[in-house]
């Protein structure tokens, strides 16, 4: 059955199209291709997983799609906005306002408690979120950790903590980075069910990087990342 008109626009699509994109890295006197090319275009409606091995450049895609760098070659577009041609300061305000990152390694700030942590970000815009911090907690089930320290937290709770703060400023698109790659089955199976349903219910944009297929397949949309190259995986 077709979609009406109102499930359409009630519907957060997003589109990054990727031209001739190419990211070297140098290592002393040797040039390391890690992106060679690139040329696509990604609409999101639904999940999206980037899959490749370690190495492949997962990671490198994703600080690309999110603004924290630069490709060497070629032009990354957000909705028409090419993110190169952005000032830092501009590149700056834009990821705050539209991206929110979670890391395979938490990055929360161990001088920071839980509450303070989530509200970083709302800080950096000159925010301070504190109604909407204490209802995204609640969501991930830690109201009753807001004053411990990332130390206090086991590895899930850190996660999940970093889940709320990358939700804290309303983006459009959540990026993840391995987001279950430090915790076990059991851990990571209750972290990937929690980001995919808050994900839905807030109609943000997940693009997930993995080099785990069991996840992989969790998401509805598939592109594989090797040899520098992108491709949309057919299942």
């Amino acid at each position: 059955m077709s979609k009406t008109i109102t499930e359409l626009r009630n519907e957060i699509f997003v589109s990054y199209r990727l031209e001739h994109v190419g990211k070297t890295f140098s290592s002393g006197r040797r040039e390391l291709p890690v992106l060679k090319g690139v040329s696509l275009e990604m609409s999101c409606t639904q999940p999206m997983a980037i899959q490749g091995a370690s190495g492949s450049g997962k990671t490198t895609l994703l600080n690309l799609l999110g603004g924290l760098d630069r490709p060497s070659a070629g032009t990354i577009y957000w909705e028409d906005q090419s993110l190169s041609s952005m000032s830092r300061a501009e590149s700056a305000t834009w990821r705050n306002k539209n991206v929110g990152f979670i890391f395979q390694s938490y990055h929360l700030m161990p001088e920071l408690n839980v509450l303070e942590n989530v509200l970083f970000p709302s800080w950096l815009g000159r925010q301070n979120h504190q109604k909407r911090a204490r209802e995204l907690l609640e969501r991930v089930g830690l109201s009753d950790r807001l004053d411990h320290l990332p130390r206090e937290l086991s590895g899930g709770e850190q996660q999940r903590v970093a889940i709320a703060r990358a939700l804290i400023n309303d983006p459009k698109i959540i990026l993840a980075d391995e987001p279950t790659g430090n915790l076990d089955l059991v851990n990571g199976a209750e972290i990937l069910d929690l980001l995919l349903d808050l994900t839905a219910q807030s109609k943000k944009v997940l693009i997930l990087v993995t080099h785990d297929d069991a996840v992989a397949k969790r998401l509805a949309i598939r592109y594989h990342l090797s040899a520098g190259e992108l491709t949309l995986s057919a299942t």
